[in-house]
């Protein structure tokens, strides 16, 4: 007698998590945080200058610009980093503006050297300024057109790996050489994904919450296909943005058995989206997994004076609270609210305080919940044939003015 099925089970944790362990071999992100920094750390002890610009796009800047925007309002940081990632002529002309030309270095990156949107910036900044081996950095792979050019003009390159995807990049050159310019703590932010990777890979603390929240969202895929993350906190915006990119470009994809697969990312931040979004996960259609996102200690304490309005007696209430306590309530407001709802599955992250150690944790996490959730529903969670498919009918059309 003989066997035969079109379709995929569910398998069971410890198979998964077997299948996990085996990419540890092939998938380079899973060791970057047990990297040595120090050729970071040299080069960024080199730097004068002090704008520091990042010409890229999509997995070569989103991961920097999540943790830059969750620390800079915490820190103040002498250099600034300015990302330069959109054709829009209107972004561009603005984001120059706030660049004083002379006192820049452009820090150029592209996983395969011959992203369009990137190489067209980079040909662009050398009609204004003169670009050389002094204020311009390469980070591409050891072949790329991109590495070919910066050694042809003795430019210093950095390698991010080829087993390391972009969207899954952020710790390696990608992030770490124009984070350490800047002054991250770019080993506490290896030391945050390593107790998170650790922790997984020995299963104790992280491995349970990951395995059921990725069997949870396959389990119930059909149902709830959209996964909402609500950020409590401005400074987390970029986080969102990345995690967009890294579920949807990741997870969107057709598995072993023909079936497309459609988990949706949307990123919200609270308290704003409590007045739009909220109404629409409280009485909409059930089709959402909502994760709250908290940050325990600000590290801020600015308070709501009593007595400067009259007339909003009503609202005294909020009067002598901190702006970190107003926001905390309003979290743990729509937490509850959601909860009592009963039948929207909900979860909450609690971040300790704003640190590179936390972020980092934060962010190797949901890499890792992408790559569980990847091998639940048979797909190759690391490759993009969907957003190729638009770059070769784009080179054509060019091609053929």
């Amino acid at each position: 007698m003989q066997y035969h099925k079109n379709f995929y089970q569910i398998k069971s944790n410890k198979t998964i998590f077997e299948g996990i362990k085996e990419e540890i071999q092939e998938i380079g992100y899973y060791n970057l945080p047990l990297q040595n920094t120090t050729i970071y750390k040299e080069f960024a002890a080199t730097v004068k200058q002090k704008h520091i610009a990042i010409i890229g796009i999509g997995g070569s800047t989103l991961g920097t610009i999540a943790i830059y925007d969750f620390l800079r309002k915490a820190n103040d940081y002498e250099k600034k980093l300015h990302f330069f990632e959109s054709t829009d002529p209107m972004d561009i002309r603005s984001r120059l503006d706030n660049l004083d030309l002379e006192d820049t270095l452009f820090i150029v990156i592209s996983k395969s050297g011959t992203t369009i949107e990137t190489i067209s910036l980079f040909k662009y900044f050398h009609t204004l300024i003169k670009i050389d081996k002094n204020n311009c950095v390469i980070v591409s792979e050891t072949d790329s057109k991109l590495t070919k050019y910066a050694q042809k003009h003795d430019m210093q390159t950095f390698e991010i790996p080829k087993n390391v995807g972009g969207r899954f990049s952020v710790f390696s050159a990608v992030g770490l050489l124009p984070l350490s310019i800047i002054g991250v703590d770019i080993d506490n932010l290896l030391n945050g994904a390593k107790k998170v990777r650790d922790s997984f890979f020995e299963q104790t603390e992280f491995y349970e919450p990951l395995m059921q929240k990725a069997r949870f969202l396959v389990e119930n895929k059909t149902r709830f296909n959209i996964n909402v993350l609500f950020s409590y906190s401005s400074s987390l915006e970029g986080f969102n943005k990345w995690y967009i990119q890294l579920w949807g470009e990741s997870l969107g994809k057709i598995n072993v058995n023909g079936t497309a697969q459609a988990l949706t990312p949307i990123g919200l931040i609270g308290p704003v989206d409590q007045h739009s979004f909220l109404q629409l996960i409280a009485e909409g259609k059930r089709d959402k997994t909502v994760t709250f996102v908290k940050v325990n200690d600000f590290e801020e304490e600015t308070i709501i004076p009593k007595n400067t309005l009259d007339g909003f007696d009503d609202l005294e209430y909020v009067d002598g609270l901190t702006f970190a306590e107003l926001i905390e309530a309003q979290a743990n407001a729509t937490i509850e609210s959601i909860e009592n709802i009963a039948d929207i599955p909900c979860d909450v992250i609690t971040i300790d305080k704003v640190d590179e150690y936390n972020i980092a944790g934060l962010m190797f996490n949901y890499q890792l919940l992408t790559s569980i959730v990847g091998k639940f529903v048979q797909i190759n969670t690391y490759d993009q044939p969907g957003v190729e498919s638009g770059k070769i009918i784009l080179k054509n059309k060019l091609q053929s003015k």
